[in-house]
């Protein structure tokens, strides 16, 4: 039979053949049988050394696009019955897996803690600029341009007069200037110092300032509000006292002592064997701030408390390294999802 006529016929064979395949072996077998180094095409590709030269291209073409024909329909027959993917062997008995998801910083999990218990006492929460102006940072919070307290809190200058915040307070003096009493509110954020980086201080910190201003507001409901918070953040059964301090814009002014409760008030490497720790600073309004902001202090009264963020964190969940909130190390983070 002529060449020509050989690859018609097994262009028709082969076709029929493919077509009726129902398993991926048997297209691997047809290939091999037709396409293969023995395979028919094969073999007629070999025999075109014996044909005329004034025939040979028109059945080597012929041929070789039979050849092609063949290889493109085997792969996409092949591809049907092929397995897709990466096997999985699935055992419905095995507990199931869950899937890792994300959680909030563990500043960020402390700071609602703190905000959800003040919340639950009737304080709406406020938020303010981290760049501020000197006038609600200092001067509105009885700072006067030459007081030394200024060098209590060094502070990061930008352009145009202005400063990166050294405090929440700031929100305060602008609530003050805007509203009227009553008012109780806490303002939680960021805020910045030029200080040195060490274990237990750092350029940013987070704190939650709080105040309430209305008629007959005394220290005895400072003292109420505060205790019923560390109450409820560091637990029952512990005991407290209100140590006197200095602050420009609250007086009398005082600090919250818990009684340290790892090692009961007898005195250990967290509480420097004093039995205390130092929770955070308050103290009535001084009359100086509520007239900058245009209240009557005759006829208002005030107290002001405010907590870093950090330090309860450290405190409660025995974090010796402030630095640790801040490097963004997985395998600490990972302790408080």
């Amino acid at each position: 039979m002529p060449l020509l006529e050989q690859i018609i016929q097994l262009e028709k064979e082969a076709l029929e053949r493919i077509g009726n395949s129902d398993s991926l072996d048997s297209l691997n077998a047809i290939q091999v049988e037709y396409l293969g180094r023995k395979g028919k095409v094969t073999a007629v590709l070999k025999q075109l050394k014996d044909v005329p030269p004034e025939k040979r291209q028109q059945i080597g073409a012929a041929a070789n696009k039979l050849r092609v024909k063949l290889e493109n329909l085997l792969k996409e027959k092949q591809a049907v019955f092929a397995p897709s993917g990466i096997k999985t062997i699935f055992d419905p008995t095995l507990p199931g897996t869950a899937p890792r998801v994300g959680a909030p910083h563990i500043i960020n999990q402390v700071m609602g803690e703190i905000c959800q218990i003040f919340y639950g006492m009737g304080f709406e929460i406020a938020h303010g600029p981290h760049v501020e102006t000197d006038y609600f940072n200092f001067e509105a919070l009885n700072f006067p341009p030459d007081h030394p307290a200024r060098d209590m809190q060094d502070t990061f200058f930008v352009e145009g007069g202005r400063l990166l915040r050294t405090h929440t307070t700031p929100v305060q003096s602008r609530i003050l200037a805007e509203r009227k009493p009553p008012i109780k509110i806490i303002t939680p954020g960021l805020c910045f110092r030029y200080e040195t980086i060490t274990t237990r201080s750092h350029v940013a910190f987070y704190q939650v300032d709080g105040f309430m201003v209305d008629e007959g507001v005394t220290m005895a409901d400072l003292k109420g509000a505060l205790v019923a918070f560390c109450r409820e953040y560091f637990g029952k059964g512990l005991k407290y006292k209100f140590r006197p301090s200095y602050f420009p814009f609250t007086e009398p002014s005082a600090e919250l002592d818990i009684s340290c409760f790892l090692c009961d008030g007898r005195g250990c490497q967290l509480c420097k064997y004093s039995g205390w720790l130092e929770i955070l600073g308050c103290g009535m309004i001084d009359p100086n701030v509520l007239e900058h902001a245009g209240i009557d202090s005759e006829k208002y009264t005030g107290y002001a408390f405010g907590m870093g963020v950090e330090r309860p964190a450290m405190l409660k969940h025995k974090i010796t390294d402030i630095r640790m909130f801040f490097n963004n190390d997985v395998r600490f983070l990972r302790q408080f999802l």
